[in-house]
């Protein structure tokens, strides 16, 4: 027979237990039948004890316990002693999909099979429920509502069918940026591929919200709103322009002392431009020279949505010139994808290319030197994974990435070096490499903070050249070093790094920066690396001033104060 009250029992019992607590504050509630449990509690009012016993019949029915006898044993001014009997456990006979189509249930992973001739149970009736919303809601529906309808009850079986009321279909309007951010709409529309005239979707708002979070040069003035008019939903973008586009430099002007009566210039330059024009176009240049024959120059740019698609392209050169041993390039283009809201995935193609600098003395060898020229050609996969609160500068959650490389390298015999030291060894081999790290931000209060980063990596070749190697030491990796102090073929350090912050972007820190890096091209033993010290970051009003003091100890470095490191710097934004 129809049992379409059958779902108003719970009202039913609600009713009645609200005028069974008004008067007692003491509960024994006894369970029997298909669960026998006795429990005794003591409530300091009413209200807690009827959301105690509301709670119990909720999880019978959960249970598929739909039809529970209650009784009351005792009932006083401050007592009440309750007796419920589960009755049956209700079964399905079966569970049609009713008038929800069946690609709305494959896509929303809902299989019918769960409910025929098994036991009832509401939780998987709510989990179904959840689903079919939430694909309907993806799909221009916000506004469906799913229940059970042609109930049918026969002893304690159950057979019913599902009800889907779509309601209105919504398309998404035009986003609306109500902060003073320059950002063009056209590009976020793009970007977070929400498009005028597509049917509405709740999870690429979810997303476009977290995404906007993951961009450095955006920040929220307030909280997103939706509004839905005319069939139609709007989303409105209260988000601001952040001024981290930075020139910095020093230079500096010394004695040059092998060329009498003329000056060495060295120094610093750096300029990271983004968001430009508002189109979330990047660009990069970073040059130092600290000595009369070392310097390194990196020019890199990011073009996001290359030709109106979700695939973004970057490119980059890097140039690094060490004192008078060798000379490396590095050309890289890679092409990224989001594929979700914090996950990041790009494939690159690089070419790494290094020669000597000198040819003086190479005809009198007799091995190889421990850098050469060489032609690297590689392909590889870089993985980013955001769970950060702000990307910019981070107070809690976390960062991880990892970068995998294989190619083919081509060693270039120097003709400065006598042929003979190249008889016996293959010219052309597979190497490859692996790179990560992993970044975690405690937060404990306004004020203190932890930082932490463990990163690691390895490359491996049967021919590995000194020029091959990683570069590690200074600011960004493991202090209390010189910039590129150290060659690593195999390398893991971790740093920790307490904070104390007395402004919004303001800190003071103490750092323990611990290492184990190895070096098989030189043969050296296994440097277990350490560096302590202290430091700050004070944000002004028109950048940030950063100064760091750090005692480094490795195998070539004693853990002295007389040779103490000073990293400091001062980064102008605007």
């Amino acid at each position: 027979m129809k049992s379409t009250l059958l779902f108003l029992l719970p009202l039913f019992f609600l009713v009645c237990f609200q005028s069974f607590s008004q008067g007692g504050k003491w509960l024994k509630l006894e369970t029997k039948g298909g669960l026998n449990l006795v429990e005794e509690q003591v409530f300091s009012d009413s209200l807690a004890k009827a959301a105690f016993i509301r709670t119990r019949f909720q999880e019978l029915y959960q249970l598929g316990y739909l039809d529970p006898i209650q009784s009351v044993l005792l009932q006083s001014k401050d007592s009440l002693w309750l007796s419920v009997d589960t009755g049956k456990k209700f079964e399905w006979v079966t569970l049609r999909q009713g008038n929800v189509e069946p690609v709305v249930l494959v896509k929303a992973g809902a299989d019918m099979k769960r409910f025929n001739q098994k036991p009832f149970d509401y939780r998987q009736v709510y989990r179904l429920f959840e689903s079919i919303i939430k694909e309907s809601e993806n799909k221009g529906y916000p506004f469906a509502a799913v229940k059970l309808d042609s109930l049918e009850r026969d002893g304690n079986r159950i057979s019913a069918a599902l009800n889907l009321d779509l309601g209105p279909f919504i398309t998404f309007d035009t986003l609306k940026v109500t902060g003073d951010s320059k950002t063009k709409p056209k590009f976020l529309s793009n970007f977070l591929q929400i498009r005028p005239g597509e049917p509405f979707s709740q999870r690429k708002v979810q997303n476009g919200i977290q995404q906007i979070r993951n961009l450095p040069y955006l920040r929220w003035s307030g909280e997103p709103e939706l509004s839905f008019q005319n069939e139609e939903a709007t989303l409105y973008l209260p988000i601001n322009d952040r001024r981290i586009n930075s020139i910095d430099g020093i230079i500096g002007f010394l004695p040059n002392e092998l060329e009498g009566g003329r000056l060495l210039v060295t120094g610093q330059f750096d300029v990271m431009l983004h968001n430009l024009g508002g189109s979330g176009r990047n660009y990069e240049l970073h040059w130092q020279r600290f000595n009369q024959f070392s310097q390194n120059l990196k020019v890199a740019a990011f073009e996001p949505m290359l030709l109106g698609s979700m695939i973004d392209m970057g490119v980059s050169f890097s140039l690094l010139k060490e004192d008078t041993t060798f000379l490396n390039r590095d050309f890289r283009l890679s092409f990224g994808y989001r594929f979700n809201s914090d996950g990041y995935l790009k494939f690159f193609i690089r070419r790494q290319a290094g020669d000597l600098l000198t040819s003086s003395g190479l005809s009198e060898i007799t091995a190889l030197p421990e850098a050469g020229d060489f032609r690297f050609n590689n392909y590889g996969l870089n993985y980013a994974h955001y769970w950060l609160d702000d990307v910019f500068f981070p107070r809690r959650g976390a960062f991880a990435e990892l970068e995998f490389a294989i190619g083919n390298k081509n060693l270039i015999q120097n003709t400065a070096i006598p042929p003979s030291l190249y008889e016996g060894i293959v010219l052309k081999t597979l190497q490859y490499y692996l790179q990560g790290r992993f970044e975690k931000h405690f937060y404990f209060n306004q004020q203190w903070g932890l930082f932490t980063r463990l990163s690691g990596g390895f490359v491996q070749n049967e021919n590995l050249l000194l020029n091959d190697l990683f570069r590690l030491g200074g600011l960004q990796s493991v202090r209390g070093f010189n910039e590129n102090f150290f060659f690593a073929n195999n390398y893991v350090y971790l740093n920790v790094e307490p904070r104390f912050y007395f402004d919004t972007y303001s800190y003071f820190m103490i750092f323990a920066d611990m290492g184990r890096l190895e070096n098989n091209v030189q043969g050296l033993p296994v440097d277990n690396t350490f560096s302590a010290g202290m430091g700050f970051s004070l944000e002004t009003g028109n950048g940030i001033f950063s100064f760091v003091y750090g005692l480094g100890g490795s195998n070539v470095q004693d853990f002295a104060f007389n040779l103490s490191k000073i990293h400091f710097g001062y980064t102008g934004r605007f």
